[in-house]
């Protein structure tokens, strides 16, 4: 049986290495074998991409590609953001895309359009794409040119958006959590909204390998930071909101308007205060509810903690009346979190 088993192996090795590999002399013949890949029938997930390096947006799948040699691909230089789409608005635009520009100036990146024009050219994305519940994300690269380091001699930065078409509602159930091993970002890198995700990535894989949802990073004083992608916030026994300070972890947008709207439970008498701490991981998990914050969520109760119970193990009454705060804003707020979405009729050049 072995003898047969590494006959079988050396075949295998065989042909892989005779493998012969097609070579695409003709633009329609790649274009056709990428568009297969689309041709499924089903919905497509990416309804519209916008690219400064061909100048426009493209409708086809197929076509919603980066360079290779685009600094932002290869050498992690680049910076993005994300808007929610939500029943034709978007929320809260305005300011993401200005933690956006400020992450673009820490990063060294300048843009190659002024603010308004990449407000527009997202407002019209949007637009075309015809989506009423989604997400925008946009990012500004080095752009390309090169396979160097520096990106003194790249031609001009990119711009590239690309709207995602996906469902989500107002999360009700909890998640469990687990303290990262992975090592957390520099504040430098933390605060900025860099491509270079990787920590954030493997701390998701770790939790996952453990049955959780996600992961807590925890810094070296002993406070608590963030999650991989979202805020995380607690409500203490005396019915405190207590949220880490942004100086060491990204500046939430959520996380930002949910302190501007939290002190509406003040004044009904539901909560105490609402702060940014320090919180040592002891407070943290003596907490009686504790939860993520984050665009797409966009609160997250959160239940279970390196296998302890948050509080009484269940969701939070106070969690889910600050998800409702949330929520509501992000489907009746004010002019000045939603931008209706002009659509139109889609036309192809």
């Amino acid at each position: 049986m072995a003898a047969l088993n590494n006959s079988s192996s050396e075949s295998t090795q065989s042909e892989n290495e005779n493998v012969q590999v097609p070579v695409y002399t003709s633009t329609a013949q790649l274009l056709e074998k990428l568009q297969e890949k689309w041709n499924s029938g089903k919905k497509q997930p990416y309804p519209a991409m916008y690219s400064s390096i061909f100048g426009g947006i493209t409708l086809d799948p197929a076509m919603m590609v980066i360079p290779i040699d685009d600094h932002m691909v290869h050498r992690g230089h680049g910076v993005f953001d994300t808007a929610m789409i939500l029943d034709g608005y978007l929320y809260e635009l305005d300011v993401h895309l200005d933690r956006f520009l400020r992450s673009a100036s820490m990063a060294k990146i300048s843009s190659p359009f002024p603010r308004s024009t990449l407000h527009s050219i997202l407002i019209q994305l949007t637009a075309v794409s015809q989506c009423r519940k989604g997400s925008l994300r946009y990012w500004l690269s080095a752009g390309p040119g090169n396979f160097l380091l520096s990106s003194a001699g790249l031609p001009t930065p990119a711009f590239y958006a690309v709207v995602i078409d996906a469902d989500y509602n107002q999360c009700k159930e909890g998640v469990k959590v687990v303290t990262s091993t992975v090592p957390m970002k520099s504040p430098l890198f933390a605060k900025m909204k860099n491509v270079n995700y990787l920590p954030n990535v493997l701390s998701v894989m770790e939790a996952e390998e453990k049955g959780a949802f996600a992961s807590i990073w925890v810094d070296e004083e002993g406070y608590v930071a963030e999650g991989p992608n979202v805020n995380v916030a607690f409500i203490s026994k005396d019915n405190e909101l207590l949220m880490p300070l942004f100086d060491k972890i990204l500046s939430g947008c959520t996380a930002k308007r949910l302190l501007q709207l939290a002190p509406k439970l003040v004044q009904q008498g539901l909560l105490k205060s609402v702060k940014t701490a320090n919180i040592t991981l002891e407070q943290a998990k003596s907490s009686s509810e504790m939860m993520f914050i984050g665009s797409s969520l966009p609160i997250l109760p959160i239940i279970m903690w390196d296998e302890q119970p948050i509080g009484d193990g269940e969701v939070g009454k106070l969690t889910m009346a600050l998800s409702d705060l949330l929520w509501d804003d992000m489907v009746v707020g004010s002019e000045a979190q939603r931008i209706p979405v002009p659509y139109v009729q889609k036309t192809h050049i």
